[in-house]
């Protein structure tokens, strides 16, 4: 009778097992769930050779591809708001610009006058005496000493005349963000890199390898990693007038969950990672609950890489990042390797299933403590009787 007892307890409560404290799915329920098409939420894909290779070769965000032109910018021009200075030479005393002749022989010396600092109207022009209103939005600096000469002709002694863009507002880039002082950085006639400004701007607040650089061009803007833009020197490009750029301290991380050493969100510590160094920074798996064939990699992927890996996937949506489940068998030695050669990027998961027994042992330990008092009762009943 006592042994009837333990088999009903325990078929009763193997058939609620499902009910179980877990960390989280199975491999079965992980596989299972991305392969109903009724159900499917998002994409598995075996990890293979052919598969990292692809992933190797995904083009990251890039500033060059974004906005193509990596020549130094033409000629400035003078725009709205710029604060400009003139000076006006004569060529004898006595005229509108120089000093008075004291006689026949003599002069002050002085054959030149320096205009007061005047900013570009909104009509796009700056006051001359005597020469009126002259236009200099969208000229450049040539081309407004010689306007100036030309309204100065027949009022002035063979005037000369030299203009200086004191502070070129149009000209300019603003700089923000994680910068020692955000500023308006006036560019260069020579033409100024993204880390020229960046420079000028005082550098840096936080560490290369946590800080992304995000360019706004009129409607266009761009995000990439600084530590991208340090290696390679292609997307260190020019920058031209009105450019925003704000860099942003974002620490690269990857959350590492389930049956590895250590559940948390840890931080690359470096510019890229592959997955062994990420498991490894996760303490690795746990010998005694880690199910080494269900090893996960979740992540949003660009749709074009996504189409590439599941053309047929239902959850293709054109421009849509599309949820994808990497798995790795490290039961196969291969996997080892494929590990190696398998990208983690920013804000991955990495999720290491249990193992189908260790579901099973969670199972009989709660039996044991369940029936062990019910065993004892029921022994110590039999004695009595």
């Amino acid at each position: 009778m006592r042994s009837s007892f333990f088999i009903i307890a325990t078929a009763a409560f193997l058939s609620g097992c499902g009910s179980l404290p877990a960390v989280g799915p199975t491999t079965s329920d992980v596989l299972d769930r991305g392969l109903v098409a009724e159900t499917r939420r998002y994409e598995v894909v075996d990890v293979s050779g052919a598969v990292t290779s692809l992933l190797a070769m995904r083009a990251p965000d890039s500033l060059l591809s974004r906005f193509g032109d990596y020549r130094p910018p033409v000629e400035s021009r003078i725009g709205v708001g710029d604060s400009v200075s003139v000076t006006v030479w004569e060529a004898a005393a006595g005229g509108l610009f120089s000093a008075p002749l004291l006689s026949e022989r003599f002069s002050t010396g002085s054959k030149s006058a320096t205009l007061p600092e005047q900013a570009v109207g909104r009509d796009g022009s700056i006051s001359v005496p005597y020469g009126g209103r002259v236009r200099v939005v969208g000229q450049s600096v040539a081309e407004v000493q010689h306007s100036i000469e030309k309204a100065l002709e027949g009022k002035a002694i063979q005037p000369q005349v030299l203009v200086n863009v004191v502070r070129p507002v149009s000209h300019s880039v603003t700089v923000t963000g994680e910068v020692a002082q955000g500023a308006r950085v006036p560019l260069s006639v020579r033409g100024d890199r993204l880390m020229d400004v960046i420079a000028a701007a005082g550098g840096l607040r936080a560490p290369v390898n946590e800080t992304f650089v995000q360019l706004s061009r009129g409607s266009r803007t761009a995000r990439v990693a600084l530590a991208r833009v340090v290696r390679d020197p292609r997307e260190n490009i020019f920058l031209r007038p009105d450019d925003v750029v704000t860099l942003v301290r974002e620490p690269q991380t990857f959350v590492a969950y389930g049956a590895t050493g250590r559940n948390a969100e840890i931080p690359f510590d470096a510019d890229g990672i592959m997955l062994s160094q990420a498991i490894a920074k996760a303490g690795g798996l746990l010998d005694q609950r880690a199910d080494p064939t269900g090893v996960f990699i979740l992540r949003y992927e660009p749709h074009a890489v996504a189409r590439t890996l599941t053309p047929g996937s239902p959850l293709l949506q054109e421009g849509a990042p599309v949820p994808m489940v990497y798995r790795l068998n490290l039961r196969d030695p291969n996997g080892l390797f494929l590990a190696q050669k398998f990208p983690i990027f920013a804000r991955d998961t990495i999720y290491v299933s249990n193992a189908p027994f260790t579901e099973a042992e969670k199972a009989f330990y709660a039996l044991g403590l369940l029936t062990g008092p019910m065993g004892t009762a029921a022994t110590l009943y039999g004695v009595t009787k």
